[in-house]
């Protein structure tokens, strides 16, 4: 700003600086020592005619003179005015040039950016020249762009671990809310056979709590599903775990010990130890639903995989329902009267194939699950 002002000032006082030089220099004045050297040497002239001649003559040499010097200032003006006019236009483009640059344009490049962030565009840097005396003025505002990004970022990761966590244990919630249920039609049916001598009481006890044990369970499956819907994918992280934490997990998922004696071979497979105890959970969930027999647990190797088959020995299912059963919200025929969403197979087979592996079903002799996880 300094510079331009000293700019605009030097070149006024160079055009009132030069229009002085030249009217000073320039303004003709009469040459007092010609006209009275006229007026002598008319003086000695023969008659009055022949001195009004001299004198008339002396003096019209005088004004042409003059004449002639205020033509050279007039133009020496003119000449000196063009010039300055052009050179004037070229220093006041050049500072519009200047300004436009350094003062218009980072504002012009600030109100796009303004306009960007308010439309929620936070992926716009904006561009500074820190050499500009703005460019800490911009840089102030795409640190807040930056800011905000990261902001809107650590918002958007905290709302999906917050939907995955509420995902997570609703699901897992239902397991234990199952065995409950399990456990208290199991006491209903004894006391039942038992008559006993409280008058029932402890029957209609048992009643009152799996009546609750289904109300709990139908709303965690309503939480769940609308929040599935609502994220979309639920996260896993595969890591290399020890065949043995499976076997541990087959068994926790076990509350009704209907699970045969099984040992797995030694092994290390790829795997997310919390996603693999939910899919076990909804196998063994099923068979107890569905089947209500025992359960059969094997393992072995299908070249670089783990190859885990859990089986019941029920009725299983039709073999057009197999390629449905792991489909959203699908549930086969047999599902009829029975609680559920849905879902447990659905989840299971995206859980093992965000591992890596795959899960496929088939009916002989009952329902089988073969799981398939990289080693």
């Amino acid at each position: 700003m300094k510079k331009s002002l000293t700019v605009v000032f030097f070149m006024l006082a160079v055009g009132l600086g030069g229009i002085f030089l030249i009217f000073r220099a320039n303004t003709p004045k009469p040459d007092m020592v010609l006209l009275n050297e006229a007026v002598m040497t008319a003086a000695q002239g023969d008659g009055q005619t022949e001195t009004l001649r001299l004198l008339n003559e002396a003096l019209r040499r005088e004004a042409e003179r003059m004449d002639a010097a205020r033509s050279y200032r007039d133009r020496a003006l003119r000449i000196f005015l063009f010039v300055y006019t052009g050179v004037f236009a070229a220093a006041a483009g050049g500072l519009y040039l200047y300004f436009s640059r350094t003062i218009l344009g980072p504002f012009q490049k600030l109100e796009s950016f303004a306009s960007r962030i308010a439309q929620g565009d936070l992926n716009f840097p904006l561009e500074m020249d820190r050499k500009n005396r703005f460019g800490a003025f911009s840089e102030s505002f795409d640190l807040m762009r930056e800011e905000l990004a990261a902001a809107r970022e650590n918002e958007r990761l905290a709302n999906i671990s917050k939907k995955e966590l509420v995902a997570s244990l609703s699901h897992d919630v239902k397991t234990p809310v199952s065995s409950i249920k399990v456990i208290a039609e199991l006491y209903q049916a004894k006391r039942t056979a038992a008559a006993d001598s409280d008058g029932g009481g402890a029957v209609e006890a048992m009643s009152s709590i799996i009546q609750k044990a289904d109300q709990i369970d139908l709303l965690i499956s309503n939480l769940f599903t609308a929040t599935l819907e609502e994220l979309k994918q639920l996260r896993v992280s595969p890591a290399e775990i020890p065949s043995s934490e499976l076997a541990e997990h087959i068994r926790a998922s076990d509350y009704q010990n209907r699970l045969r004696p099984f040992t797995l071979p030694e092994c290390v497979v790829t795997a997310d130890s919390l996603r693999f105890r939910q899919v076990v959970d909804n196998v063994i969930g099923n068979s107890y639903k569905y089947a209500s027999t025992d359960i059969e647990v094997s393992g072995g190797f299908d070249g670089s995989f783990f190859v885990l088959t859990v089986r019941d020995f029920g009725p299983g299912v039709a073999n057009e329902e197999l390629s449905l059963l792991c489909e959203k919200y699908y549930r086969a025929k047999n599902a009829e009267g029975k609680s559920g969403s849905g879902l447990g197979l659905y989840l299971s087979r995206y859980f093992i194939g965000q591992m890596g592996g795959t899960l496929e079903l088939k009916s002989r002799d009952g329902l089988w699950v073969i799981m398939r996880l990289k080693i």
